[in-house]
C-alpha cells in the first residue's frame, strides 16, 4: 500500500529532514523500529516515538469535539472486584456521546441522560474496540494523524486503528488475540498491563466461551483469583507495566493481556500488524467457530447472547461455518501459491512436522514479498546487541503482586524509563519459549482435568467442559495442521 501524505511527511520529519539544531530526533529509524517488532519476543515499550503525531493531543475532550454528536456505545461494568473475570456478556451496554460520558465521569452524578442508571462510585464506562472507520466514516482526513509508518509500515495509519476510551476502572478480561502483534499508543491518563508469556497458556485456563473470533479468554480473573479453583496460575510469570502517555507497547504475538485505566480518564489507539503466522491462524479460528456454534447453538439454539460475544454479529449457522472455514483453508493454500516459495515437503511430513515447537512450526513457508505488511516472526541472536535502553525499555517478570494502588513499575517519563533491576538492559531479553510444547503437555492435561473440576465430588460434564478441551488451542493448532496436511498430499 502506498503511503499517504500524512504518512511520508510524518517519517520525514522524524528523523531531522529539514530540523533546525536542537529540536526533537526519534531514536528509531522505521527500518530499525521495524526489525526491533519482527524479531522481538516480548513486550517492550517505545518511547519518544510519537511526540510529533497529531493523534497525541487527541483528548476525550477534543474526540468529544471531533465527534460532536456520534453516538458511541459504552460498555459498563462494576468496580467491585470478585474473582470471576467480568466478560463482555455480563456487562450491560449505553449507547452514548463522548460529551455525555465526559458529564457524568466529571460530575459524577448521573441524574440524567443514558448513564442516570449508573453510580459513577459503582460502575466504569468503556468505550472499546471502536474502529476508525466506522467512527470517522465521515472525516477520513484524520486517519493521518495516526502515523504508523514510523514504525517501519508505509502507507499504516488510523484507518488501520482502533481507538479506545474509558473511565477508572473500566477494563478488558485477560486474553490473548489470536492473530498478529499489536502497537498501543496511550494518549491521554495511564494504563496499567498485566502480561503473560505464551508458554503460560496451561497456567491461565484458557476458553472460548464467550466466544469472540480471534481471542482466547482466561477463566482467571488475573487481579483477582481464585486459586483454589485454579492453582496452576501460581505458576505464571506475570509482567506488569504502566503505560504513561506518549508511550508505544509492543505486545508480541500470543502474549496475554489483562489492561486495565488507572486515572480518571484514558485514551488509547492501537493497530494490530499482521503476521505470516495469521494464515494458519484463521483455519484454526474457524474450527474453533465451527465447534463452538454447533455444540452452544444446540444446547440453547435461542439464547446466542449467553455465549457469544457481542462483538460477534455475524450469523452462526453450521452452514456458513463450513463456508468460513473452507474458505480460510483455501485462503492459506492462495497465500502461498503467490508467495511462490513453498516447501510442500514440510506439509507433507507427519510425526516431525507436529512435534515442532510453537516457534518453529509455521515455518514451513518462506515467502519472498517485497514490501509486504505481514511479517514473519525471526529467531534473534541471542549475542546480538541488546536494542533496550531510555527508548526502548522492555517489560520484565513482576515479582509482586497486583496492587489496586495507583503507580506501577515503571512511572517516570521517557527519558528516566529504568527498571528496578537495571541488569536488564544489558540483556537482550528475547523468550525462547523453552517450556510450551517440550515441558508443559502434561500441564495442559491436569489444566483440562482442572476446568472441569470446580470440587472433587462435582462430575457433572457441561458443554463448555467439552468445548475446553476440543477448542484448547493447542488442540485446534493440531487439527488446523492436519487439514493443511491432507489437503496438500
Amino acid at each position: 500500500m502506498a503511503a499517504g501524505p500524512g504518512a511520508n511527511t510524518g517519517a520525514g520529519l522524524a528523523f531531522g529532514a529539514g530540523k533546525g539544531e536542537g529540536e526533537h530526533v526519534k531514536p528509531f529509524t522505521p527500518e530499525k523500529a521495524k526489525e526491533i517488532i519482527v524479531s522481538l519476543q516480548q513486550p517492550a515499550v517505545f518511547c519518544n516515538m510519537v511526540f510529533d503525531w497529531p493523534a497525541r493531543h487527541w483528548t476525550a475532550e477534543h474526540l468529544s469535539e471531533v465527534l460532536h454528536c456520534k453516538q458511541i456505545r459504552f460498555r459498563m461494568g462494576m468496580k467491585s472486584t470478585d474473582t470471576v473475570p467480568q466478560f463482555e456478556t455480563t456487562c450491560s451496554y449505553v449507547e452514548a456521546t463522548i460529551e455525555e460520558f465526559l458529564t457524568w465521569n466529571c460530575d459524577h452524578s448521573g441524574s440524567s441522560g443514558p448513564f442516570k442508571d449508573y453510580d459513577h462510585s459503582k460502575f466504569w464506562a468503556y468505550a472499546d474496540y471502536k474502529y476508525f472507520a466506522d467512527l470517522f466514516e465521515d472525516k477520513t482526513d484524520i486517519f493521518q494523524d495516526v502515523i504508523w509508518s514510523d514504525f517501519g509500515f508505509p502507507g499504516r495509519n488510523g484507518r488501520e486503528s482502533t481507538l479506545w476510551i474509558g473511565s477508572l476502572g473500566s477494563h478488558t478480561p485477560c486474553h490473548l488475540d489470536s492473530y498478529g502483534c499489536n502497537l498501543v499508543l496511550q494518549v491521554q491518563g495511564r494504563k496499567r498491563w498485566h502480561l503473560f508469556p505464551p508458554e503460560d497458556t496451561p497456567f491461565l485456563y484458557p476458553t472460548r466461551i464467550p466466544y469472540e473470533e480471534s481471542s482466547v479468554f482466561s477463566k482467571v480473573n488475573v487481579v483477582n483469583p481464585d486459586l483454589p479453583r485454579f492453582p496452576r496460575f501460581q505458576k505464571a510469570q506475570r509482567h506488569v507495566i504502566t503505560l504513561n502517555p506518549g508511550q508505544v507497547l509492543f505486545v508480541p504475538r500470543h502474549w496475554w493481556h489483562y489492561v486495565e485505566s488507572i486515572d480518571p480518564i484514558t485514551v488509547s489507539i492501537n493497530s494490530w500488524i499482521e503476521l505470516e503466522e495469521d494464515h494458519q491462524a484463521r483455519v484454526e479460528e474457524a474450527i474453533t467457530r465451527m465447534l463452538v456454534c454447533a455444540l452452544k447453538s444446540a444446547e440453547d439454539p435461542h439464547n446466542t447472547r449467553a455465549w457469544l460475544n457481542p462483538t460477534e454479529v455475524e450469523e452462526v449457522s453450521h452452514e456458513v461455518n463450513c463456508r468460513y472455514l473452507n474458505g480460510a483453508v483455501s485462503a492459506f493454500f492462495d497465500h502461498y501459491r503467490t508467495s511462490k516459495v513453498v516447501d510442500i515437503q514440510a506439509l507433507r511430513t507427519n510425526g516431525e512436522y507436529m512435534k515442532k515447537d510453537e516457534s518453529n512450526v509455521h515455518n514451513l513457508v518462506e515467502v519472498e514479498q517485497a514490501g509486504s505488511h505481514t511479517l514473519t516472526l525471526g529467531t534473534v541472536n541471542q549475542e546480538a546487541v541488546s536494542p533496550f535502553g531510555p527508548d526502548l525499555v522492555p517489560v520484565v517478570p513482576s515479582s509482586e503482586e497486583p496492587s489496586s494502588e495507583r503507580g506501577g513499575i515503571f512511572e517516570n517519563d521517557g527519558k528516566n524509563f529504568v527498571g528496578k533491576d537495571e541488569e536488564h538492559f544489558g540483556k537482550l531479553h528475547c523468550t525462547k519459549r523453552q517450556r510450551m510444547m517440550s515441558k508443559s503437555e502434561n500441564a495442559v492435561v491436569e489444566q483440562i482435568a482442572s476446568n472441569r473440576t470446580m470440587a472433587p465430588s462435582q462430575t457433572f460434564i457441561s458443554t463448555d467442559d467439552v468445548l475446553d478441551c476440543l477448542v484448547n488451542p493447542q488442540v485446534t493448532k493440531m487439527v488446523a495442521q492436519l487439514l493443511i496436511q491432507g489437503r496438500s498430499l
